[in-house]
């Protein structure tokens, strides 16, 4: 670490009016015979709360130094994006993924509009959407199923209840008698706290 002496400090606050860091540093270096990077000099005008007096920020009213100049960007117009370009990872609407959860999504709508596939099949079988706070669950539990029968909707209590006590089964015959399950679950619940 560079120690900055009397004589340093002294140079430094008298110099540093108007002058950029680079500036100043390239000075000092020079007269001091040093080799002082501009992060270190930056560091000291910070700590001794120095000021240059230039304000790097633009001022409402100035006029930016490129105004008025063209294709200012390095690299040729060949690597540039042009209107409608598509990504190399783009995919057209109605393609399908497997997300995170392990369930199949269907793209709905670009840009990057997903749905589960399993909503989308049960709501065109049933002519109706999801209404909110239920969900519909895999009756045999095997997310690659989606056959209309075995898609079951469920409001978000059942859903809980069913989790919490294994209630979704490999069948979905016996996922349906869980659901039946999981409301007397909730009643014997209900009764209970309204008991005390």
């Amino acid at each position: 670490m560079f120690r900055y002496s009397l004589e340093h400090k002294e140079f430094i606050s008298t110099n540093i009016h108007g002058r950029y860091v680079l500036e100043l540093t390239s000075m000092f270096n020079e007269k001091f015979d040093v080799e002082i990077q501009p992060s270190q000099m930056r560091a000291f005008i910070k700590n001794n709360g120095l000021k240059s007096g230039i304000d790097a920020r633009i001022k409402a009213g100035n006029v930016p130094p490129n105004k008025g100049k063209k294709k200012l960007w390095t690299g040729g117009e060949d690597t540039q994006f042009k209107k409608g370009h598509k990504p190399h990872n783009y995919v057209p609407v109605g393609s399908e993924r497997v997300n995170g959860d392990d369930y199949v999504d269907i793209k709905i709508a670009d840009p990057n509009m997903w749905r589960g596939k399993h909503l989308i099949v049960w709501e065109q079988h049933c002519g109706r959407s999801v209404p909110k706070g239920h969900a519909v669950i895999f009756g045999d539990g095997d997310r690659r199923n989606f056959d209309p029968d075995n898609l079951i909707m469920v409001s978000r209590g059942q859903l809980a209840i069913m989790n919490k006590r294994g209630l979704i089964q490999k069948d979905a015959e016996l996922t349906r008698s869980g659901i039946i399950l999981a409301d007397i679950i909730k009643k014997i619940g209900e009764r209970k706290r309204s008991k005390r």
